[in-house]
């Protein structure tokens, strides 16, 4: 007994000399909270801290972002809990029918609340929160934690975006003076291009979840689908002179979010209502903030089975550390933490007062997904197409990212078509992929596959439409039967080309690896040519576009070292090549003809600085340096008199306002260029402002209603229905058939169908003195929402086209085909305008 007594003593003694070495985070960073911005290194060493001196808590390391910064997620839970942390992952893995190992869940578990702060850098008053969150969670004296931690996990990422909090933050210490100043035309409040909001590459994270487009979601999402919590929470900041945000959230709510799933927002809402009210600070709910673009923060989560929340702050990059408010308060950084670690705090607790609830609500989600499955359609096919391998890989692989299952199947059915909007009977091919919604995923499945999903309410805060067949450009079915599926999906082989001394070899032009693959060989020095029209030798048929590398091109080259590099290249990008020893040709024009182009490597320079819209701008760099892998060279547009416009073939135009445009003198210079043999590449509404520059595109006009009778009352509105009104003019993001020119260089490697996201509501006339390739017709509309006014207008325009000046060209794409950078379909049409127009 003596000695049972004497170890216990000795446990304790050991626990409290753990927690006697813990400080606060004012104490261990030398300055009370608020006081001034944490930069990020801090940050880590204070969860570090923690870690190192709490046995309630398990930091892990889960990656790093484009710059090099740590990303952390910090467990935090009774002692118990944390030293049977793998146990507590797998069984949550059992409830949500992920885990393998068959072996039954136990539901008697603690919930899982996971809180993500900073996800847009410049709203940087979570990550403070967090700091203090962390420290009251573990602290030995707050006896209400500890109960709250008996029956929960809590995980905490401290900062999900440390490269653009950085950036703010580095900026804001560099500006304030020895006072910080709440005039809101202070400098400090100031914020230079392009903020700090996104990350390195000027991506917003919040709507990256379920595409993984960037490093840091691929990362966090890789640890995230371990665990599958109960509740998520997203911390953001809004505009100055708004109250605090919480949940329950906006309509349109996604029609497949659960009762129960709505009822918890509430419960959650008037709890955290409750310590507002006592602390008399201002709150609002059920506005603005919908759920039902899929990959937010609050929305993904979600659609995989948690009560998702969004939890928005005023403050954001204008605030500083202090800032004048509307009404004639000053906001501070400590008023804007000290709200979010009361939300935060209130979510656990009443999650912790309703676990065992959770647990079985969350068990329940996925035992209705195994046997009824979610939404309309139980099973999508994709159709298997040669010519489309690559996007169906893209797709493959975005399946993977999300823990969505897929099979082979046979036989037929019957379903609706995503290219006709009809339902139609298919046959079902042996590398068919067939989705069945009767699987862990359905929910998730439904939201990315529904080609109409329902929408309540069309004041929506995103686009409206992302039905995956459109995205991917791939014939797919959705079937409102189940269809049996056979064993797991069997990939094709990794590609396996030889190197032979021959002729040449023809590259397929056929999706984004295809264009890889030339980018590559032409930073190589390798000459390359491109067939402008179908061809066929060997008895194999290439489409337009088709790659030659010729060795009577590259003379001066070693054979054998050419074909090795060659088909390296084409190995590392799994793209199969074919080799021709002849350049005469079987049905076509023979490789010497001049209807096989010479294709020259462009050097091509991206505007970037004021005039372009960050994102924008960001999603071309992303694109060019990560994806396409090949260099690109950012210049900022008030620089654009500094450029040596010889050694430039390409300048690329990204959504944006750019001041050249008008600038008569900047604007000659450019068009001269262009010229010479120059080529211009706009998107979006760097095309509105050519347009208005070149007068050659002319802008579309509403429909002439001059004939009919003029409603007198038309302008008797009701200023209650003022949001309507403008809605009715407009695109959130909705699909659109366009109809191509296949035989235009801009279109190559496209069937004659093109799926656009049409974000806005310019339409332009047809060119008269260019090449109308991508236009909208009557009746297009594929899904998504467009106002009524605007829907009369969209069609017979053009969104994709190419106009000649002298010896060069600009290429409109006025739809942004790179769209956050997972609108998979686009991508080869820009890398068409890079590579093939104007040779």
């Amino acid at each position: 007994m003596k000695k049972t007594v004497f170890v216990i003593l000795v446990l304790l003694l050991a626990n409290s000399s753990v927690f006697s070495q813990l400080q606060s985070p004012e104490k261990f960073l030398g300055y009370p909270l608020g006081e001034k911005y944490t930069p990020h290194h801090k940050i880590v060493s204070y969860f570090n801290h923690v870690a190192s001196n709490s046995p309630l808590v398990k930091l892990i390391s889960y990656g790093e972002t484009n710059e090099g910064r740590p990303l952390l997620a910090a467990f935090i839970s009774a002692e118990n809990n944390i030293r049977d942390l793998e146990r507590i992952r797998m069984n949550n893995l059992r409830l949500a029918n992920i885990a393998k190992d068959r072996m039954a869940a136990d539901t008697a578990a603690p919930a899982i609340v996971w809180l993500s702060y900073n996800v847009h850098g410049n709203e940087t008053s979570s990550s403070e929160a967090a700091l203090l969150t962390i420290y009251e969670l573990v602290n030995p004296g707050n006896s209400q934690t500890k109960e709250w931690l008996k029956n929960t996990v809590v995980v905490i990422d401290p900062c999900i975006n440390p490269d653009g909090r950085d950036r703010y933050v580095n900026w804001f210490n560099s500006v304030v003076g020895k006072q910080y100043n709440p005039q809101l035309y202070a400098r400090e409040h100031r914020e230079p291009w392009p903020g700090g909001r996104t990350n390195h590459y000027n991506f917003d994270l919040n709507r990256d979840w379920a595409w993984q487009t960037q490093l840091e979601s691929r990362q966090r999402l890789k640890l995230y689908q371990q665990w599958y919590p109960q509740i998520h929470v997203d911390y953001h900041e809004q505009g100055i002179n708004n109250p605090y945000y919480f949940a329950p959230a906006a309509q349109p709510y996604h029609e497949i979010i659960t009762a129960w799933q709505r009822d918890f927002q509430q419960s959650i809402g008037k709890n955290n209502a409750k310590y507002f009210d006592k602390n008399g600070w201002l709150y609002f709910t059920k506005e603005v903030f919908d759920l039902y673009y899929p990959s937010y923060g609050d929305t993904y989560p979600i659609y995989n089975g948690a009560i998702g929340m969004t939890y928005e702050q005023a403050g954001g990059g204008s605030a500083g550390r202090g800032v004048l408010k509307r009404e004639g308060d000053t906001l501070t950084l400590y008023d804007r933490l000290i709200h979010h670690y009361t939300s935060g705090m209130s979510t656990i607790e009443i999650s912790s007062l309703h676990a065992g609830r959770l647990i079985s609500e969350f068990r329940n989600f996925f035992n209705n997904a195994l046997s009824k499955g979610t939404g309309n359609y139980k099973t999508y096919v994709i159709k298997h197409n040669a010519a489309q391998e690559q996007n169906l890989n893209s797709l493959m692989e975005l399946l993977d990212k999300n823990n969505i299952e897929y099979h082979s199947g046979s036989g037929s059915g019957r379903g609706y078509n995503y290219a006709t909007g009809k339902d139609e009977t298919f046959s079902i091919g042996a590398r068919d992929i067939v989705i069945s919604s009767l699987q862990p995923k359905s929910t998730l499945i439904s939201v990315l596959f529904d080609p109409q999903p329902k929408l309540v309410d069309t004041a929506t805060y995103d686009i409206t439409a992302w039905a995956l067949p459109y995205v991917y450009g791939v014939t797919a079915y959705a079937v409102k039967d189940k269809i049996n599926v056979s064993s797991a999906y069997k990939k094709a082989d990794p590609v396996q080309n030889t190197p032979v001394d021959t002729y040449g070899y023809v590259i397929p032009w056929e999706g984004l690896k295809s264009a890889r693959v030339t980018g590559q060989l032409l930073q190589k020095g390798i000459r390359l040519r491109f067939a402008k029209n179908d061809f066929e030798i060997n008895g194999v048929a290439f489409k337009r576009g088709a790659v030659l590398v010729l060795k009577t091109s590259n003379n001066s080259l070693d054979a054998a070292g050419l074909w090795k590099l060659t088909t390296d290249i084409a190995n590392a990008e799994n793209v199969k090549i074919y080799p021709v020893s002849t350049g005469f040709v079987d049905k076509g024009y023979d490789f010497g003809s001049r209807n096989v182009a010479f294709m020259k490597a462009p050097r091509a320079i991206l505007l970037s600085g004021t005039d372009a819209y960050s994102n924008a701008a960001g999603e071309v760099w992303h694109f060019m340096e990560q994806e396409l892998d090949y260099p690109v060279t950012l210049v900022n547009s008030n620089d654009l008199g500094r450029i040596t416009w010889s050694e430039v073939d390409v300048l690329i135009l990204a959504d944006g306002n750019y001041s050249f445009l008008t600038d008569k003198k900047q604007w000659e210079t450019v068009k001269s260029w262009v010229s010479q043999g120059g080529k211009i590449i706009a998107l979006e509404n760097a095309v509105a402002g050519l347009a208005k520059a070149t007068e050659e595109l002319k802008f579309k006009k509403d429909e002439d209603d001059s004939t009919e009778k003029k409603d007198k009352y038309a302008a008797l509105k009701i200023y209650e229905n003022q949001e309507r009104d403008y809605i009715s003019g407009m695109t959130p993001g909705s699909v659109y058939k366009v109809d191509m020119d296949i035989t235009h260089p801009l279109a190559f490697g496209y069937p004659a169908t093109y799926y656009t996201l049409k974000m806005d509501n310019n339409v332009y006339e047809f060119i008269d003195n260019g090449w109308n390739v991508g236009v909208i017709k009557k009746d297009n509309l594929l899904s998504g929402f467009v106002g009524a006014r605007l829907k009369k207008k969209l069609n017979d325009g053009v969104v994709f086209g190419v106009q000649g000046i002298g010896r060069g060209n600009i290429v409109y794409l006025a739809d942004n085909v790179l769209f956050r950078n997972f609108w998979q379909n686009g991508k080869l049409l820009f890398t068409n305008a890079l590579f093939l127009v104007g040779q």
